[in-house]
């Protein structure tokens, strides 16, 4: 499938963290990819998430804005916007 990728916006790369804003149209994708860090994801719209798992698994998953949640290391996946609306997040890596 052929999806629009989101926007990833670098706000803080420094020795102790990184800061990724992510920004997504309707439908739009992070392609996948494999988590060097723990990370944190606080949820700047609501986000009505499509996680694309190995094995060909999905979840759906609802993040209320404002709210955060953590994931460790090693996480793989691809996140799709499975919203009518636009959603936006900003991931903190821990370095």
């Amino acid at each position: 499938m052929n999806r629009e990728q989101a926007v990833a916006t670098q706000m803080i790369d420094d020795d102790r963290v990184r800061v990724t804003r992510f920004d997504f149209a309707p439908g739009a994708e992070t392609g996948w990819h494999r988590h060097g860090f723990d990370y944190v994801i606080t949820a700047v719209t609501d986000c009505e998430m499509l996680l694309e798992e190995p094995g060909g698994e999905t979840r759906s998953v609802h993040v209320p804005a404002g709210t955060s949640y953590r994931r460790n290391e090693g996480v793989e996946h691809n996140v799709v916007n499975a919203g009518a609306a636009p959603m936006s997040f900003v991931e903190v890596e821990l370095k």
